[in-house]
């Protein structure tokens, strides 16, 4: 690969440790079936392992969050099933089961440490709705007063397509914003991120350290909404880039590493280090990423050159196009006329009265709508821009 490719000036990191690291008070660690299962089965060395390291973390008073998958490993086996099931009923059943096993698992392991845990499940909805997402909020930082190591998953006994986050990469980035935690940790069967995909590629090379991620890093991963490319890092870049978004780092490592978190929050140089971008408010990450669009707004350049470098709002006259269907306070994009995402914002009006907006002078929204509740289609306190 060409040495003065964005991908090969980051992989080529000057910087041997990472002491930004060092400082981190309060973590969260996602965990892949991968690194404590095999074969579709709970590997309890690996458990071993991991709960060993967490618990030295905790020891040293960094405050952990586990994002954990591994349910339905836990749960298929316990139901006299030959091999892993293919129907959602199953796969919801053994996830019933197997939420029990692999709690009970990870509790007697971490009270031989004098730990405690919680285990909390969530669906997508938890995060989209505002009231919901606050007492979660509420609920883990008191949980984390009083020492206590929080377990999350996604709860797939009740999930739909309508309702769940799909993978726990993202759910981990969701929760890192919600905790406001300083770093994640995402352990998986991949050392790092890749150039390419290791598995195939012999002449791939780890990157150290990702400064943006750009779209030459997008392209290494493979295409967007698969799990082809390096590894399935899909999911994995897209936890990366709502997490450094929102002003906090993360990490991408192999989860079979010895003592992985211990020795990252240490300096070592392991795995891929994605570094942030400028920190928002709790409230403005919820905005920008728990929550999936509802629609999108293609905007003029002046429209757009009043919300990037003016901090004004978002006028009806700089409004070109409306897609989808959203409603009042649903979260919207904000696109350029060439199709590049810039910001997004709570919706003041539902689709159809944006439609009818759209083009239009402030001074006549009453005259169309027949009421003018807002002069404007998103107000700059409920607007994020996106780096």
């Amino acid at each position: 690969m060409n040495s003065s490719s964005p991908i090969a000036q980051e992989r080529y990191s000057p910087v041997e440790t990472r002491p930004c690291l060092s400082d981190v008070r309060r973590i969260v660690v996602k965990v892949g079936s991968s690194t404590i299962a095999d074969d579709g089965h709970l590997n309890e060395a690996a458990l071993d392992g991991l709960v060993h390291d967490l618990a030295l973390v905790k020891q040293e008073g960094v405050e952990v969050i586990l994002v954990t998958s591994g349910a339905i490993a836990a749960g298929w086996p316990q139901l006299g099933l030959k091999q892993r099931p293919q129907t959602l009923p199953h796969l919801q059943a053994s996830a019933a089961v197997g939420q029990i096993w692999l709690m009970a698992a990870y509790e007697e392991r971490f009270r031989n440490y004098g730990q405690r845990t919680a285990l909390m499940l969530l669906t997508r909805d938890d995060f989209s709705n505002r009231e919901r997402y606050t007492r979660m909020n509420d609920t883990l930082r008191a949980l984390l007063h009083h020492g206590v190591i929080p377990i999350v998953n996604e709860n797939d006994t009740v999930a739909v397509d309508e309702i769940k986050v799909g993978d726990n990469d993202t759910l981990s980035a969701y929760v890192t914003n919600l905790a406001q935690a300083e770093l994640l940790v995402v352990l998986s069967d991949q050392s790092g991120f890749y150039t390419g995909d290791p598995r195939h590629d012999s002449n791939s090379e780890l990157i150290h350290t990702v400064n943006a991620i750009s779209e030459e890093i997008w392209k290494a991963a493979g295409e967007a909404g698969t799990e082809s490319g390096t590894g399935g890092m899909v999911t994995k870049l897209r936890a990366a880039d709502i997490v450094t978004g929102s002003g906090e780092m993360m990490v991408l490592a192999h989860g079979r590493e010895p003592l992985v978190v211990t020795r990252l929050l240490k300096g070592e140089r392991l795995g891929t280090l994605f570094l942030p971008q400028s920190r928002i408010s709790g409230r403005k990450r919820w905005i920008a990423y728990s929550r999936p669009p509802k629609g999108r707004l293609i905007v003029d350049d002046g429209a757009r050159d009043a919300l990037v470098r003016g901090g004004r709002s978002l006028l009806p006259a700089g409004i070109r196009r409306v897609d989808g269907s959203f409603d009042y306070s649903d979260t919207v994009s904000c696109l350029t006329e060439n199709g590049v995402e810039f910001a997004r914002g709570l919706a003041n009006y539902n689709a159809v009265e944006t439609t009818k907006l759209a083009g239009k002078h402030t001074k006549d929204i009453e005259k169309i709508l027949g009421y003018r509740d807002y002069d404007e289609i998103i107000h700059r306190d409920n607007l994020v821009l996106l780096d």
